[in-house]
Order: structure tokens, then C-alpha cells, then sequence
């Protein structure tokens, strides 16, 4: 199953070339990423903060550019390849519907206390599952 974001362009987020710049889709994904852990209880109450989900590694693949539009982007996004201590968020961004951008980023799971990465949880692991999709390709 995938999660689907409506995510705003940013007059800021246009170039020179009167296109949104190439940096800008990385907070686009990042928007629908949080928009999606939103929807599961955050360890903050019971860890005071001291785990969470740190970001290794992004890829990124431009299909098309996009102009800036008051319209919001779709952005899909789900999970793939849950393993003990990483998992990736992959994402489909259309515009007008259109897909524009792909891309992936790498999370792994970590402890601020010790300042090391940690395995995913049993309700971690239960709340990715719920999310896992393959790419339409």
C-alpha cells in the first residue's frame, strides 16, 4: 500500500531556468515521508527522544521537469527491503499528473543515546509492513 501526499511548490523552489531546481525534490520526498510517519506513534514519550530514524542515503532519477505551479505535487510513497536495522522509502512524484521524479532514501533506525544505529522494533516493523509496495516499474 502506498501513501500519497499532497506536497506545495515554493516560489523560492524555482531556478534561473524558470524550472523547480533539482535540490528541492529531496524536501518534496521528505514532506511525504514525514506526512507518512505521522500516521505512527513516535518513541518520544517513551524514549524522550533518545531513538528515531536517521536518513544514510538518498537516489534520485529525473523523468521530467516541473514549473512552478500553485497546483501541489503527488508525491506516493511506500516501503521496500525492511531488513533488522534499515529499510527505503521509495517515491513517485507527479506533477499534474504526471510522474516527474523517482527516488529512494535509506533509513536506519538509531539510538541518540548511545549515538549508534539500533534494530527496528517488533511495532516498527508492523507499522512498515502495512506500507510495503513494489514500484509500478
Amino acid at each position: 500500500m502506498r501513501h500519497t501526499a499532497a506536497v506545495p511548490m515554493r516560489w523560492s523552489d524555482m531556478d534561473a531556468y524558470q524550472h523547480i531546481n533539482n535540490v528541492a525534490f529531496l524536501g518534496y520526498f521528505e514532506m511525504a515521508r514525514i506526512s507518512l510517519f505521522r500516521e505512527q506513534p513516535t518513541h518520544d514519550l517513551r524514549t524522550g527522544r533518545q531513538r528515531g530514524l536517521i536518513v544514510a542515503a538518498h537516489e534520485i532519477a529525473y523523468k521530467r521537469q516541473v514549473v512552478y505551479s500553485s497546483t501541489p505535487l503527488q508525491v506516493d510513497v511506500w516501503i521496500t527491503d525492511v531488513r533488522a536495522a534499515t529499510f527505503l522509502c521509495r517515491y513517485e512524484l507527479f506533477d499534474h499528473g504526471n510522474l516527474a521524479v523517482t527516488g529512494s532514501t535509506k533509513i536506519v533506525p538509531f539510538d541518540f543515546a548511545i549515538a549508534r544505529p539500533r534494530r527496528l522494533t517488533p511495532e516498527e516493523k508492523e507499522f512498515l509492513a502495512r506500507w510495503t509496495d513494489e514500484p509500478a516499474g
